[in-house]
């Protein structure tokens, strides 16, 4: 939940993993060690304008034992999937298709970086690690001579960049694939614990319950049928207001910048209870909106209209089961819970309010109405759906310049991957923070979120000529996130 990479569109445009595709959309990719044809969404991230690659940044603990790490992934569950020994080749068709190879040489994909990073006068290690992600997002493709992953170990600074092509798989299958691959770090066997949404339970009691299930059958056709129609002329006219944070065509190619916003997950989980059946990632659109009105009143100090529209694009997660699978489930393509990119967008509107006179949990109380109302939808499903057959049907160009102009049009991007739930370890090496960001789009601000342990860590990628201060706009979510839980608290104690 995401060239990009730094090159001009026209070189971007003559590399062979840029061709078109017009499949027949499958749940995920296929499960044979023979060849298999890459899937639309799959192809959609090869193409110039949306190639994408993401980025997973692990810190450890103790400093980086390279043989270690090597050893490790050789045996490995994650060289053991079909989509990280495979190489994207043309087939008799002349369509692009993953090739099982016999062999993969891991001293290729672990790269090895000795020096430190220079990020700042004020040096230190987070911005380090920040500045080299923000350079990979546009200067540095995957090269198509072998599987499109690596894993960059910058020793200086103990941290690894796992670099995965998004044409493998979306955020929610590699972390459980990571999950399987690197056992907790208590126990070597033990598999660690994965995050989990629960369901909720629908009782149909009596009259009562079949009118609940009438208006709310009602409320989806009515708020589906407004939200696909917004989602069709997003993609053709309709844009956001200019403001500090918009970006535009082209700027995927723009020089970025990364800040992390860190976040307790005890801290998220007290505020969700101040306001009834709220959930975490109501709390994470009620900080967004928080930090993001807070941020454009220090940026334009002569104020924007009161309620002012942002829109933003979320990725979001479409697997009937919400929770981080096994590796077993991960191979299997007719699991409702397979590996592949099973994921739709849908936008999430969120209105300007002056910070100071906004009383906190306002903030997540309208984002609990907005998100209510995208749940009951059926926004997400239709987008994917239709994409799926734009895909097929119009061919990859057409659908991926749709795609891009809803990009453009909206203000910002958004996602939240559930991580593990226990500590894990890399060649025996325990993981101290997990983060994710991915290369650059149109976007001037992204945002990805992820959970692990006891911590929630998000990557602000921006458009350093558009937003030059993302530390500031990290510090407002972090900042709005305790003015909350103080809120929450007082709520309480009256």
């Amino acid at each position: 939940m995401e060239s990009h990479i730094g090159e001009s569109k026209e070189t971007r445009a003559n590399d062979p993993s840029s061709s078109s595709l017009s499949l027949c959309m499958g749940s995920s990719a296929a499960d044979k060690f023979s060849d298999d044809p890459i899937t639309p969404i799959g192809g959609f991230f090869l193409q110039p304008q949306m190639d994408q690659i993401i980025h997973c940044t692990m810190g450890f603990k103790n400093p980086i034992d390279i043989a270690a790490i090597k050893s490790h992934l050789k045996t490995s569950l994650l060289l053991s999937h079909p989509r990280f020994s495979s190489l994207m080749v043309r087939g008799p068709r002349g369509l692009k298709q993953w090739h099982r190879t016999s062999h993969v040489d891991v001293d290729h994909h672990v790269i090895v970086v000795h020096n430190p990073v220079t990020a700042s006068s004020n040096f230190d290690h987070e911005a380090a690690v920040n500045t080299y992600l923000a350079d990979l997002s546009t200067s540095s493709g995957l090269s198509a001579d072998k599987p499109l992953w690596e894993f960059h170990l910058l020793m200086a600074h103990n941290c690894g960049v796992f670099r995965i092509h998004h044409a493998l798989g979306d955020g929610a299958s590699l972390m459980s694939l990571f999950s399987a691959s690197f056992r907790g770090a208590e126990e070597e066997e033990k598999l660690p614990a994965l995050g989990s949404v629960g369901k909720k339970k629908n009782r149909v009691n009596g009259e009562k319950g079949w009118w609940v299930l009438l208006i709310g059958f009602v409320g989806m056709v009515w708020f589906s049928l407004i939200f696909v129609v917004e989602f069709a002329l997003r993609s053709l006219w309709v844009c956001d207001r200019k403001t500090e944070i918009s970006g535009g065509d082209g700027v995927e190619l723009w020089p970025r910048k990364l800040a992390t916003a860190r976040f307790k997950l005890q801290d998220m989980k007290l505020v969700k209870k101040s306001v009834p059946n709220a959930t975490i990632n109501d709390v994470l659109v009620g900080v967004v909106s928080a930090g993001l009105s807070r941020y454009l009143d220090h940026r334009t100090p002569n104020g924007l209209p009161e309620g002012l529209r942002i829109t933003g694009v979320v990725l979001a997660n479409l697997r009937e089961q919400h929770r981080l699978q096994e590796q077993s489930d991960l191979m299997k393509s007719n699991s409702g819970s397979s590996w592949g990119n099973k994921f739709s967008t849908f936008l999430l509107p969120i209105y300007y309010k002056k910070s100071s006179e906004t009383e906190p949990l306002e903030y997540l109380r309208r984002a609990k109405v907005i998100m209510d109302r995208k749940k009951q939808s059926l926004e997400a499903f239709f987008s994917y759906k239709i994409g799926c057959i734009l895909m097929t049907y119009l061919g990859a160009e057409i659908a991926t310049w749709l795609l891009y102009r809803i990009v453009c049009n909206t203000s910002f991007a958004i996602s939240n991957i559930l991580g593990p739930q226990e500590e894990i370890a890399v060649g025996g090496n325990p993981v101290t923070y997990l983060r994710v960001n991915t290369s650059s789009l149109p976007h001037a601000l992204t945002m990805h979120m992820v959970s692990y342990v006891e911590r929630a860590d998000m990557q602000i990628s921006v458009a350093k000529d558009i937003i030059p201060d993302p530390e500031f706009l990290a510090k407002g979510f972090e900042e709005a996130l305790l003015d909350m839980k103080e809120a929450a608290h007082c709520e309480t104690n009256d």
